[in-house]
């Protein structure tokens, strides 16, 4: 697609599953033979786990996000989410497995109590944390990425610091 995002099957699960992890395997620059070599799976087979045929093995799933060094609770969101980027965007930062362990200290804290936690907190809470980090990343220091763009700039390099931006063409 032109804009960059990737193509959301309409129909099943598996077909988002299936975009999701071609998606991160070409985000880190491997071929089906590498991941069915670094899995220890036969390439037609690593071919049809990626494809989403067959049944869903979250063993597979696991040893997929440690190949790539991805998320595996992320791959999972962005198929509930519909969102197969959501996967690739979240791969080096995990927030899932980030959020997914601070749930099971709550879970081990609170028990059987956790019952007694109306909905409508959780969404204030939450709410109030990813406002917070949008906030953060709306007014970030990019103060040290500038003087580095700049910098190079002056010596010839078309270069950028900036994680995401790319150097200015010509």
């Amino acid at each position: 697609m032109s804009d960059g995002s990737l193509p959301v099957p309409e129909s099943s699960h598996q077909a988002m599953l299936a975009v999701a992890l071609k998606a991160i395997r070409e985000s880190r620059r491997l071929r089906i033979a590498d991941m069915a070599r670094l899995m220890d799976m036969a390439p037609r087979s690593y071919e049809h786990f990626e494809a989403g045929r067959g049944k869903f093995d979250l063993d597979k799933l696991q040893k997929f996000a440690e190949v790539t060094d991805s998320d595996p609770f992320a791959i999972l969101a962005s198929v509930m989410l519909k969102d197969p980027e959501f996967a690739v965007r979240t791969a080096d930062n995990k927030p899932m497995v980030v959020f997914m362990l601070a749930l099971r200290d709550f879970n081990n804290d609170l028990r059987d109590d956790i019952a007694l936690i109306e909905p409508r907190l959780f969404v204030g809470a939450f709410r109030r944390v990813f406002q917070e980090l949008v906030e953060h990343v709306r007014n970030r220091d990019l103060t040290a990425e500038n003087w580095l763009d700049a910098a190079a700039s002056r010596v010839g390099l078309n270069l950028s610091f900036r994680r995401g931006v790319a150097p200015k063409k010509g």
